[in-house]
């Protein structure tokens, strides 16, 4: 089915003889077209109906927003269900028809839920013989005017009835901050002059994709050693310690030893599989470590430690305190910023945007209706667009090829957002089916993007930490909550798993400290090092997972699970923030730029 554009509307109506030279009032036709699901030759004949109604009104903003809630909002209700002997000697057309057989099959579902269920299925088919419909038609007749249309994705497939009934719609589940009060709306003007750019500049960055599945052994090691080595000398320094002992080395005394956390096997970690090794300046071999006399830890395969303890025969390491790591200082400007007196409302949403049982978008339409409606200044997108888990991709369901799935999906986010003029950040995922499955992941190509959509659209890789409006954002689309999570141990720390994973995030100073990662992450060592590091500690770190959403301060920084926006068959959730520069106060403390922030229930 054909996008909705701007010529398209102004050629139908140039058609009705209806002169339209503003851009705004076109894009606004647009926006309205792609929330209500019209096309564009429909939306210009209730235009005409309508205005002519109103004794030829003019085509403005103003009279398009009451033509909205005059005429479309009314026509998106459900209707009610047609009696059938109202109907019966009645020449119906396609839309009663559907009514009709939608009718009859809830009946027959109905009868169905109270009569025990035969071995084969009962249900009559609401096809003539003569001329059976195939599944693709049907699917086409179930959504005549949908413009991320699910028939030319699936032959099968239908809206999902899960999604459709869901409740509790735009509920705040999770709130942080001062949020009482706050008016949850972007700056007045389009895009309020944003500035958004890669932390370390595109020199630096991870801008395109590069060849990859050959690394040699060794340079994997070379990688690893310099990662124990560099936070070593961070520990280092910042504890005060002499020199680090070799660990297998027998001595009387207490001794401090550096190495990497890893495990005697490739079960998962346990407090009696610990193994500690050191880098090539302490000897590079391998010691078993008792943690019966630490009072607290927590520890993962891959971390880079220091501990005291006693190692007398060389073989066992007892230790006695563990020193863990430090988070890298915050963002400073170069010069000094002008503060904005309006914060600004940036939205964050992590896909899959499908519900599992069906290819429509519809949560993905739902997320461009509150975009419009409360016009964030900057919008944070994360894969999968085009999910590699979707039951339908894994059968070869689709009838489009998955550039050609992608691609729509993206011109409907950008088309349906113009009028908002909102900056779009978009992050690839490592279960994005068509593009590159490796770690980090090269940004998204877009090349159909016109000139004015590519100066709102910012395409980085995964992960990234952007600079907006002096505000550090560390992104990531990979599960590390779910990798760690599995794998960490810990006793009498007192605190929560998710605070503590997010603690050792920082501390390791990298978007994926865990070794070795799990099967599914394909990993590029050398290019982890250059591009999967934190360079600082960003003011927030949005890192989108399975488990449970949540927003934390940790360390200062504001960690924000926002929740994927489906959750199987029905919603998920999205997360807002609002964000603020502020300059350091009188006596030198930092002050978080994060004012509120609430998670919310699409």
């Amino acid at each position: 089915m054909a996008a909705v554009t701007g010529e398209r509307l102004k050629s139908e109506l140039e058609m009705f003889d209806i002169p339209c030279k503003d851009d705004s009032v076109l894009d606004k036709m647009v926006e309205q077209c792609i929330c209500n699901r019209i096309q564009a030759d429909e939306m210009v004949l209730e235009w005409v109906a309508y205005s002519t109604t109103k004794n030829g009104l003019k085509l403005t903003t103003d009279t398009l927003e009451q033509f909205e809630h005059e005429v479309l909002n009314k026509k998106n209700k459900p209707k009610p269900s047609f009696r059938k002997e109202e109907t019966h000697n009645r020449t119906r057309d396609i839309h009663s028809l559907q009514e009709l057989i939608k009718a009859e099959e809830e009946e027959e579902n109905l009868l169905d839920s109270y009569s025990t269920p035969a071995k084969g299925s009962q249900k009559r088919a609401l096809t003539t013989p003569e001329h059976p419909h195939s599944k693709r038609s049907a699917a086409l007749l179930a959504s005549p005017g949908l413009l991320l249309s699910p028939a030319s994705f699936s032959p099968s497939s239908t809206p999902s009835q899960k999604y459709s009934q869901r409740g509790a719609k735009g509920e705040v589940v999770v709130t942080f901050g001062a949020v009482q009060g706050t008016r949850w709306a972007g700056r007045k003007a389009l895009g309020a002059g944003v500035r958004l750019e890669l932390l370390e500049g595109p020199e630096d960055s991870l801008t395109c994709s590069y060849k990859y599945m050959f690394q040699r052994l060794r340079d994997v090691r070379n990688v690893l050693t310099e990662k124990i080595e560099e936070l070593g000398e961070g520990l280092r320094s910042h504890f005060n310690i002499e020199e680090f002992s070799p660990v297998s080395l027998p001595a009387q005394d207490c001794v401090t030893v550096l190495g990497q956390v890893c495990c005697d096997s490739n079960g998962k970690l346990n407090a009696q599989s610990v193994l500690l090794e050191a880098g090539p300046e302490q000897g590079g071999q391998q010691v078993p470590v008792d943690l019966s006399e630490l009072k607290e830890y927590s520890l993962f395969p891959g971390q880079v430690v220091v501990m005291e303890g006693m190692n007398t025969t060389g073989r066992k390491l007892m230790a006695s305190k563990l020193y863990e790591g430090v988070p890298l200082s915050f963002y400073t400007p170069e010069e000094k910023m002008e503060l904005d007196e309006e914060p600004m409302n940036v939205l964050v949403a992590c896909g899959p945007y499908t519900p599992s049982d069906s290819l429509t978008f519809d949560p993905l339409l739902d997320l461009i209706n509150v975009i419009v409606r409360d016009r964030p200044d900057v919008c944070l997108l994360l894969g999968p667009f085009v999910d590699s888990k979707h039951e339908q991709i894994e059968k070869a369901q689709v009838t489009e090829t998955f550039e050609a799935i992608f691609s729509r999906c993206i011109e409907s986010i950008v088309d349906g957002t113009k009028s908002v003029g909102c900056r779009l950040v978009f992050v690839p995922s490592q279960r994005d089916i068509n593009h590159h499955f490796i770690y980090p992941q090269p940004p998204f190509v877009l090349p159909n993007l016109s000139k004015d959509q590519a100066q709102r659209v910012t395409l980085v890789p995964d992960p990234c930490t952007l600079l907006i409006d002096g505000v550090t954002f560390g992104l990531t689309s990979t599960d590390i909550l779910f990798h760690m999570g599995a794998e960490e141990i810990s006793c009498g720390t007192g605190s929560d798993r998710f605070s503590r994973i997010l603690k050792h995030m920082l501390t390791q100073r990298s978007y994926y400290p865990l070794y070795p990662p799990v099967e599914e992450v394909n990993m590029d060592y050398e290019k982890f090092q250059s591009f999967g590091q934190m360079p600082l500690t960003p003011d927030v770190l949005i890192i989108p997972s399975e488990l449970r959403y949540f927003v934390k301060d940790v360390a200062g920084c504001v960690c924000v699970n926002p929740g994927r926006l489906t959750k199987g068959q029905v919603g998920g959730t999205y997360g807002r923030l609002l964000i603020q520069h502020k300059a350091a106060s009188e006596d030198g403390k930092r002050a978080s730029p994060c004012l509120a922030a609430q998670v919310v229930k699409i």
